[in-house]
């Protein structure tokens, strides 16, 4: 089993920073892309950003110039600096791996979420 420990979240005034944190601990085989993914209120889960393992980056339009995703393979830990948030950005965020199968594949491991709220 795989768990995965966020932090970083909280309450924000609009057009300051955040960074949020994911740790993944557990029996881990090797992981692929890890990311993150937030989900607001009446809305569902959408992808924010993710990292494969090579560094190759992927965002969201809505988030790009101001989120930066960020990978330490070495402590299987993902990063996202969010700047210039706006309240639209309030939602509960959710870290993501794709951990491997010893045997073949991978599958989802996801984090307990950490809220995000931009508000003056």
């Amino acid at each position: 089993q795989v768990q995965l420990v966020e932090s970083g979240g909280g309450l924000v005034q609009p057009g300051g920073s955040l960074r949020l944190s994911c740790a993944a601990s557990g029996s881990i085989y090797g992981i692929n892309a890890m990311g993150w993914y937030c989900q607001a209120p009446g809305k569902e889960r959408e992808l924010v950003a993710t990292v494969t393992s090579g560094g190759r980056m992927n965002y969201a339009d809505s988030v790009k110039d101001r989120f930066t995703i960020s990978r330490d393979n070495a402590q299987n830990t993902v990063y996202l600096q969010m700047n210039s948030l706006k309240p639209e950005d309030t939602a509960v965020y959710y870290c993501n791996a794709k951990i491997n199968r010893w045997y073949g594949g991978e599958y989802d491991a996801w984090g307990q979420g950490t809220q995000v709220t931009v508000s003056s």
